[in-house]
């Protein structure tokens, strides 16, 4: 018999303590009273049904929500966080990255494409310009490409 959904309770205990704590003003505790704390609810939600259950169809989100939300935080308090585009591919990576952790199944090869594109984002701001250049010129030799693609098929031996 497969346990009872665990998501509701969470998410009602996580928005009833994000609402009251809201409402007294607490000092220190009103910084992180603010929208990410949403996602973190949200997240730490979906993360505890996938663990509970052992149904794991809920972790990829459950990660993704609670790194982002962790992510929205750490803008606020430090100044020296990245805010660059990088960061939500390996928030992404990573979140594939734990599912392919839990199951064995899914989510390795997109997981290292992700992380490998981030650092490329983070550590090189030539390679963007470098891809750039190349999808300049493939835009212009598409054409020729199709052309070459259609005498190929016309002409193939099968």
């Amino acid at each position: 018999m497969k346990r009872q959904s665990v998501f509701p309770g969470i998410l009602f205990i996580g928005v009833g303590l994000f609402f009251l704590l809201h409402q007294f003003n607490i000092p220190y505790v009103d910084q992180l009273v603010r929208w990410p704390s949403i996602l973190v609810i949200l997240g730490f939600a979906f993360l505890l049904q996938s663990y509970m259950n052992k149904d794991y169809g809920s972790l990829f989100p459950g990660t993704l929500l609670l790194l982002l939300g962790i992510h929205f935080h750490m803008l606020f308090f430090l100044s020296t966080w990245p805010s660059h585009w990088s960061m939500y591919t390996c928030i992404v990576g990573l979140s594939f990255l734990h599912v392919y952790a839990k199951t064995k199944k899914d989510g390795l090869l997109p997981g290292i494409i992700l992380l490998v594109i981030s650092a490329l984002g983070f550590f090189s701001g030539g390679v963007v310009t470098w891809f750039q250049s190349i999808t300049d010129m493939l835009e212009r030799f598409w054409p020729l490409f199709l052309i070459a693609l259609g005498i190929y098929l016309l002409f193939k031996r099968k």
